[in-house]
């Protein structure tokens, strides 16, 4: 008799309070592994904060967290990373001074069992240039790893996140708004990069933009006021009286 895979993620009953606000109240969700999930809803539904609660930057005030099969409800964001989870930010987290593949670099060395030595050039660490370099060309980057990351558009930035995140061959990649701010052009290229990642991928992504969040995902999972409100297909969601009710007036891009 086969045992089913664990879950990539299992929430039960996740509570993140504030004083007297709950940003988050009793979510309990189930992520298979593979899965592309979005989490969508209006500003101050609690999205954010609920990334946080499973990266472990913010604790719970209730509730259980697991990936693949762990109980990691209380256990520190680095120790999650060495699960298998990466982040990225609604906001670019990079070193502007620096070269878009120094910015790789980092990113890979820290991951890397590898430990670099004070007096020795970098030079010396091929793996560690092959694998950002591999890294910076799935994303589209490698023809501007000599570039400052300052002098990039805001669209090359978010590639670049993308290459940071899967520095650690990450298992569950929770992607924070990656289209937003870019234009039409750029929010594309975002889309297809996201598509061509690795199927083995769990995504969970939040997205402003219901039509990349239904392009890109098999589920959609609607928050609002910290609560869940709806959970299912694209269609379903698109269907639900009570989503058509929040999004009255953008139904048009759903």
């Amino acid at each position: 008799m086969s045992v089913a895979p664990a879950s990539a993620l299992s929430l039960s009953g996740v509570t993140k309070a504030f004083g007297g606000l709950r940003a988050v109240e009793d979510v309990s969700l189930e992520i298979q592994p593979g899965e592309r999930r979005a989490i969508i809803g209006p500003n101050g539904a609690g999205k954010t904060t609920l990334f946080s609660l499973i990266s472990g930057e913010q604790a719970p005030t209730g509730g259980r967290i697991a990936l693949f099969g762990r109980d990691v409800t209380r256990l520190a964001p680095h120790r999650r990373a060495a699960l298998g989870l990466a982040r990225t930010y609604q906001i670019t987290n990079l070193f502007p001074k620096l070269s878009v593949l120094d910015n790789c670099l980092l990113a890979v060395q820290a991951l890397s069992p590898v430990k670099l030595h004070l007096h020795r050039p970098l030079s010396r660490y091929p793996a560690l240039f092959e694998r950002a370099e591999r890294l910076l060309a799935s994303v589209g980057l490698l023809a501007k790893r000599g570039a400052p990351v300052r002098d990039l558009s805001h669209g090359e930035q978010r590639q670049l996140e993308i290459a940071l995140a899967l520095a650690g061959a990450p298992r569950l990649l929770l992607l924070d708004e990656p289209t937003a701010g870019l234009a039409l052009a750029e929010s594309q290229m975002m889309t297809a990069l996201l598509k061509g990642l690795d199927p083995a991928i769990t995504i969970l992504i939040i997205e402003h933009d219901m039509a990349v969040a239904f392009e890109l995902t098999d589920r959609v999972t609607v928050l609002h006021y910290g609560r869940v409100l709806a959970d299912g297909s694209a269609a379903e969601v698109r269907a639900n009286p009570l989503v058509q009710e929040i999004y009255l007036g953008t139904m048009g891009t759903m």
